[in-house]
């Protein structure tokens, strides 16, 4: 009798947060009890693992997409609007088919392991013998040449097919692992007391891939390079990437797989009668009912807004940035070392920012720390538009000080998108999380797999088709006199576009604070009352 109510007091300290209290410089740094470490690193790791494949096959494929041959940033937008989100369609079409006919930890592993097959086939089949399986480029270039300009970068897709597949998956390894999988299994263990310390500490702890995917790219880009005469130095460093990328996917595995066997058999830290996303007799909703499930709730409807505005602002950022990056970096192997010490600054900067958020999420409201990301990028992406639309002004200025508009874009834009990287890891995915915890299981699971899936792709692909579309009807446009239409022509549109959806993306969090502050004053109010 005196052990059980020993535990029951035990037990209501850990639900209710009433633990003992930190040390301030713990507090600020390291908000878990020893006891918890069981459970927060290695779901720490797993994030690691998640976003250091991420980290290295985003460098990779903006690096293969950008620099290869008829190609430039321009197909990007197409790559996004017309190849990922279709792909991401499909993707959820099957994976809700699989959550039908096994259980979430088996669904994790078939997951992951189809990634990591494509990704081997990839870098070891496919990219070594590139001439069987692409069109010459002198032949894409003389398709390019006898059609019209709107549809030049449509082709360069077409004649580097494996490239764009490369695109799509390495982009759906984001959100359907990290977003999608890693997510949606940290809201069903976690409680929200716990989130409030630990997802803070996730992120933090998965900043660090950022730093070792940045050297990881610089280092295999540097030893590529004394590579013998007559080797292809890009396909040296594909073929080094593409393995860790594979050992860092099994290792994701064995980390999931001991969490199920060590920690979810802990009533510390999971006390539910059956382990998350255990398979039930009922059946699961189907891709199209989610659909109208998702689109007939308000909260998740403006959850999915904050994933678009945040995919647009992004974006419309991005594809500018990268064009200019492109004329510094013109081949495969330079440009993927930029992006390598581009990723290991945004992992110092995002840990900073990690530190700094996790305290701005303890102390100040939902609201606040939502907000942080959108005001922030409409400040700093005006700064960058300002600088690419006034550009020719500044010339003289910087050739006086001996560099040049191009070089500087490329550096602003950086220091932009870092910013911008940072508070999304360490407030907009946070608070987006939180979001999802005061919803009941039905809510977490069936609006989680379409708003993630679905909206994350629907936000880039947005901002993707009106890139793609301001291309396309430029070149269309007797106006361009036969010259090559590119991003930088549409930066006043682009900037355009950006402020409004800033404006929105505010509005968007504003009104999900107040649902968030009615639902879990409801839920209090029946915890209470039972």
């Amino acid at each position: 009798m005196v052990l059980w109510e020993g535990f029951k007091r035990f037990k209501i300290m850990s639900d209710t947060d009433t633990m003992p209290e930190f040390g301030k410089i713990r507090k600020f740094f390291f908000p878990i009890y020893g006891f918890e470490v069981k459970k927060a690193l290695p779901m720490g790791l797993m994030f690691f693992f998640i976003l250091f494949n991420y980290t290295c096959l985003r460098n990779m494929k903006d690096a293969m997409v950008v620099t290869a041959p008829n190609s430039g940033a321009e197909v990007i937008p197409f790559l996004k609007a017309f190849l990922v989100m279709p792909s991401a369609v499909l993707f959820t079409l099957l994976y809700a088919k699989g959550s039908d006919v096994m259980s979430c930890e088996n669904l994790f592993y078939v997951t992951i392991g189809f990634f990591i097959l494509f990704f081997g086939i990839f870098g070891f089949v496919i990219y070594p013998n590139l001439s069987f399986f692409h069109p010459a480029a002198a032949t894409v270039a003389r398709w390019q040449s006898n059609y019209s300009e709107s549809v030049r970068w449509p082709l360069a897709i077409v004649g580097n097919w494996s490239f764009a597949l490369f695109f799509v998956m390495s982009e759906l390894w984001g959100s359907a692992t990290l977003s999608l999988l890693f997510w949606q299994f940290a809201n069903q263990i976690c409680k929200t007391s716990e989130a409030k310390r630990f997802y803070a500490f996730f992120g933090l702890l998965a900043q660090f891939s950022l730093l070792l995917a940045g050297e990881v790219a610089d280092y295999f880009s540097k030893v590529s390079r004394s590579a013998p005469k007559g080797t292809d130095p890009w396909a040296l460093s594909l073929r080094w990437l593409m393995g860790i990328v594979i050992v860092s996917g099994i290792i994701l595995m064995v980390i999931h797989r001991w969490i199920y066997k060590y920690v979810l058999t802990d009533k510390r830290f999971y006390d539910k009668p059956e382990l998350p996303g255990a398979k039930k007799k009922k059946a699961k909703m189907g891709f199209w009912q989610s659909m109208k499930f998702m689109i007939t709730s308000p909260y998740l409807i403006l959850i999915i807004a904050l994933v678009i505005c945040y995919g647009i602002g992004v974006n419309v950022i991005e594809g500018l940035w990268k064009g200019q990056a492109k004329l510094l970096y013109p081949n495969a192997n330079a440009f993927n070392a930029f992006m390598g010490r581009y990723s290991f600054y945004t992992g110092i900067t995002s840990m900073i920012v990690m530190i700094i958020g996790g305290n701005i999420l303890r102390k100040f409201s939902w609201f606040t720390a939502a907000a942080i990301t959108p005001i922030l990028t409409l400040i700093t992406g005006s700064i960058f538009f300002s600088f690419i639309i006034w550009r020719n002004d500044f010339a003289n200025i910087l050739a006086q000080i001996g560099t040049n508009p191009i070089t500087v874009a490329v550096l602003i834009g950086s220091i932009i998108l870092i910013l911008s990287k940072a508070t999304k890891y360490a407030l907009f995915d946070l608070t987006k999380e939180m979001a999802y915890i005061p919803l009941d299981d039905e809510m977490k699971v069936k609006g989680k797999v379409v708003v993630e899936v679905i909206g994350g792709r629907l936000g880039k692909a947005s901002g993707a088709w009106l890139q793609s579309g301001l291309l396309m009807i430029f070149g269309l446009n007797i106006l361009s006199h036969g010259k090559k239409v590119e991003l930088i022509n549409l930066a006043p549109y682009l900037f355009g576009i950006l402020i409004t959806i800033c404006l929105v993306w505010v509005l968007a969090v504003r009104a999900l604070s107040k649902k968030i502050a009615a639902v879990t004053a409801a839920t209090s109010k029946q915890a209470v009352s039972e």
